[in-house]
Formats: structure tokens, C-alpha cells, sequence
């Protein structure tokens, strides 16, 4: 069975792969005219614009659901996994896919806004429905909905738990039976409750957990503030070759840059257009322009701060698949939160493996509550026709299973199978939305016209050139009409 995983995981995620998630973030960055860089200042006004109403979420509150899916263990355990098979110039590529990715981000977070739909009183919306109305692919819309359940329903729930037990069991000794059935109460009390209490715990937990973590990192670096230019010098250096301890790695540096930074950020795997789609906006490259800020929040802040605290104390390996160790500094120890644990060991004894434990446990445990967001959107769209409510109980039944069998599994199975989820959305997302780049840039034409007129911009399908986005040309019209009852976020 474990050959079969790990055979399938590297079909999925062969070179072709990593060199489409670059192409198309290298090709969005030119057509958008690198909008990441010339918007900086609307991803920072647009994130406090908005409010929630009874069938969407604010735009800050759409932001917390798509960061509680991009920051989770990817930014701890996965820049440990990253270094450790790739070297410190792994960082500099997880940095290229973050500046890259942004624009991949704004494109398939536009995408999702523009071809929302209403169900049962809320937004729904993602891969799926803008392949289906956009591309007017029914099957690929399914395959879509299909893997994606699986995905993150199944296969991406047992990564996070396993690092939280992972880290808990360091840090207090705590039987990862326990952490598994603890998560999985606390993961039912609050899905049970709905998107809007998803919502309402992210808005509050997802600020509060990013802050504390870049704070600790900034003490961490501050107190070895002496090894700092050294160390920007490694990650440079590693990630060209030019380092004589990492030269011969340089593909690996790459491919596990990317790997990792895909996996991290999630730009292009499809996920944050599910949260975008929620947002009650007045024009989709609003939503677009706040989930592009999402990449770089996680990846440039977030990872950074793990990366700095792993490779400025030196508590790293570097042991690249199929070679002999390069470095080995914590002996043998498989790559995830203890490196992590380590560094802030090294500079604060008696606080590093408590402190990562709780990071990890907000981390993971607010991403796990994202994945169902997304597999209950991908449900919903394949009972478009008939509601199975049953469905939906058993897929909050079965992620809770899988927190529990996560947390006991091998962290390298769950990684692999984790791995085989992020990919195979990735593929099937990233080629939907490059067919549907010609919408996408319209909508983002039209937004930047209107700002140019001084005007806050109002998407009209109609006047951008944009097809088959059946909410605007219709329900966004009347329910503007009707005055539409909007609430001050967080309600």
C-alpha cells in the first residue's frame, strides 16, 4: 500500500507539475502587469472593506477562512521539510512561488467571486462552479468536486493532526489518542455550527495566532541579530548553487521551494476561491486583490518567520533524498515542528516546545476547519439537485475520523497523502483557470477602469465582457435594489 502511495504521489507531483505552478505564476504576474506589486495598497484598504450579510461573510472574514487554509502546518513542519530536503535555498524558491503565486491567487480568487452562486441563503462558489458555468465542462466540474472532497476531506485533515499530536507529544508528554479525540470534539462543535461560525472563530483566532508567531520569530532573530547577514547570504547563495556545501542540490532547492511554497500558500491549488466566493463584495477583483495579500502573508511573513528561527540558531538537517547528509545538527530526527522546537529551545530553553505546540495546535487546527468549509462547498455543488443532508453528516463524521487517524499515523504517510490532495487539485485547478484567463482579465480591466475614474467600482457582467456570471447579471442587481441588510464584520 505505501508503495502505491508513494508511487502515485510522485506521478502526481512529477516536473511538470512544479514547472506549470511557476509558468502560470510567472504568466499572471506579466498579463496582470504584476498587479501584486501595483495594488499593494488596495490588498491592505480592500481587506477592512465590506461587511457580511445573511448570505455572505465580509471581506476580512473571507480572508480569515482563506488564511486559516493557507496557515497550518505547511508553515512550520513543511519550511522544516523543506530545508531539510532542499537546504536553506528551498526558502528563497518558497519566496519566488509566494511573489508568483499572488497573481495565481487574484486569478482564481476572481474567478470564484465572479461565478458565485446562492444556495440555501449563502454563497457558494469555487472550482467547480467556474468551470462548469465558465468552461461548460460538467464532467471536469465534478471530477473537480469529487477530488476535492477526497482531498480535503480525507487527505488533508490527517497532516494537520499529525503535526498538532506530533508537537503536543514533545511538549507535554500528551498521547496523541488523546490530541486526536480532543481535536475532533472541538472540530465538531464548531462545523456543526456552519460557515458563519467558521467565520467567526477565524476572524478572531487567525490574527491573534499570526501576530504571536511573527513577534516570537522577531525576538528569536533580534537576539542572534549578529548571524543575520550570514544567514540571508545562505539562502541566497543555496538557492543558486553558488554555496559549496549546497551547490550539487540545486534542483532540489527548487523543486522542494516550490513543493512546499505550493503547499503552503495554496496558490493555484484551488482552495481560497471557496472562501473567496463567500464574500459580499461589489466587485470580484475586490475579493481577488485581498486573497492575493493572503500569499504573502503567509508565505513572506509566516514561513519566513519559521525559516529565520530554523536557520539562524543552526537547528536544521540538510539530508537530500538519495545522497548522504550535508548537514546534521540534530541528529536523527525526522524534519517537521522539532526543528522549530529546537531553535527557539536554542535561544529561550524551556519555552520552545510549548510555544510550537500551541502554535501548531491554532495553525492546524483553524486550517482543518477551512478544508471542511471546502469539501462541504464541493458537496454542496455535487447535491445541486437534491439535498442529501445525510451527506453532509457523514462528511463531518468522517473529517472527524480522519483528525483522529491523523494523529496517530506515521507523519511521512500523512505527508505523502496530504501531498497526493494538494496536487491533484492542483492540476485540475490550475488548468481550469488558465483557460479562463480572457474572463479573469476582463474583470480586473474593468475594475482598474472604473478606479481610474474615481469610481468604486461595480461589476456589470455586461459592460466588462464577461459571460455566464448569472449572480451579477441578476441576483446582485435586486438584491441591491431591495437594500440587502449588510452587518458590520464579525456579527
Amino acid at each position: 500500500m505505501e508503495e502505491f502511495v508513494n508511487w502515485l504521489n510522485d506521478m502526481i507531483w512529477s516536473q511538470a507539475l512544479i514547472y506549470l505552478c511557476l509558468g502560470a505564476g510567472l504568466f499572471y504576474s506579466i498579463t496582470t502587469r504584476f498587479l501584486q506589486v501595483r495594488h499593494l495598497k488596495d490588498m491592505i484598504r480592500l481587506m477592512f472593506d465590506g461587511k457580511s450579510s445573511d448570505a455572505g461573510v465580509s471581506s476580512f472574514q473571507a480572508l480569515s477562512i482563506a488564511l486559516s487554509g493557507r496557515v497550518g502546518t505547511g508553515n512550520i513542519a513543511g519550511v522544516a521539510t523543506a530545508i531539510a530536503y532542499g537546504g536553506p535555498g528551498a526558502i528563497f524558491w518558497m519566496w519566488v512561488m509566494a511573489f508568483l503565486g499572488s497573481a495565481t491567487g487574484f486569478i482564481e480568487a476572481t474567478l470564484g467571486q465572479v461565478y458565485k452562486t446562492t444556495r440555501n441563503g449563502q454563497f457558494r462558489g469555487g472550482p467547480a462552479y467556474f468551470i462548469e458555468k465558465g468552461l461548460k465542462a460538467k464532467w471536469y466540474a465534478v471530477l473537480f468536486a469529487v477530488v476535492t472532497v477526497i482531498a480535503t476531506g480525507v487527505l488533508l485533515p490527517g497532516v494537520q493532526a499529525n503535526s498538532i499530536a506530533s508537537g503536543m507529544n514533545t511538549a507535554f508528554g500528551t498521547n496523541p489518542w488523546i490530541t486526536g479525540i480532543f481535536l475532533a470534539i472541538i472540530l465538531g462543535l464548531i462545523i456543526f455550527g456552519g460557515v458563519k461560525r467558521i467565520a467567526n472563530v477565524a476572524q478572531v483566532v487567525v490574527p491573534f495566532m499570526a501576530f504571536g508567531y511573527i513577534l516570537v520569530a522577531l525576538l528569536i532573530v533580534f537576539l542572534n541579530i549578529s548571524e543575520l547577514p550570514g544567514m540571508i547570504a545562505l539562502i541566497f547563495q543555496s538557492a543558486f548553487g553558488t554555496d559549496a556545501a549546497f551547490g550539487g542540490i540545486l534542483g532540489a532547492a527548487i523543486m522542494w521551494g516550490v513543493k512546499r511554497g505550493i503547499y503552503s500558500n495554496e496558490a493555484g491549488q484551488g482552495t481560497a476561491p471557496h472562501a473567496a466566493a463567500a464574500a459580499e463584495v461589489s466587485h470580484p477583483a475586490k475579493q481577488g486583490i485581498v486573497q492575493a495579500f493572503s500569499v504573502y502573508v503567509d508565505t513572506l511573513f509566516v514561513c519566513s518567520a519559521t525559516a529565520f528561527m530554523i536557520l539562524i540558531t543552526g537547528m536544521y538537517n540538510v539530508e537530500p533524498e538519495g545522497m548522504n547528509p550535508i548537514v546534521n545538527k540534530l541528529g536523527a530526527v525526522e524534519p517537521g515542528p522539532i526543528y522549530t522546537q529546537n531553535a527557539v529551545e536554542a535561544v529561550l530553553p524551556g519555552f520552545g516546545a510549548p510555544f510550537v505546540a500551541i502554535a501548531l495546535l491554532f495553525f492546524a487546527f483553524t486550517t482543518i476547519m477551512a478544508y471542511y468549509y471546502m469539501a462541504e462547498t464541493n458537496l454542496a455543488y455535487l447535491n445541486n439537485r437534491v439535498r442529501r443532508v445525510w451527506t453532509e453528516y457523514a462528511l463531518k463524521l468522517v473529517m472527524m475520523g480522519m483528525v483522529i487517524y491523523g494523529s496517530v499515523k506515521s507523519a511521512k504517510l500523512a505527508w505523502t497523502l496530504g501531498d497526493i490532495g494538494v496536487g491533484s487539485m492542483a492540476w485540475l485547478n490550475i488548468i481550469a483557470i488558465l483557460l479562463l484567463t480572457k474572463p479573469a482579465l476582463r474583470v480586473l480591466k474593468d475594475y482598474e477602469r472604473q478606479k481610474r475614474e474615481g469610481l468604486d467600482p461595480v461589476f456589470d457582467p455586461k459592460v466588462a465582457g464577461v459571460e455566464d456570471a448569472d449572480f451579477w447579471e441578476h441576483e446582485y442587481n435586486n438584491r441591491s435594489k431591495n437594500g440587502v441588510e449588510l452587518k458590520k464584520s464579525g456579527t
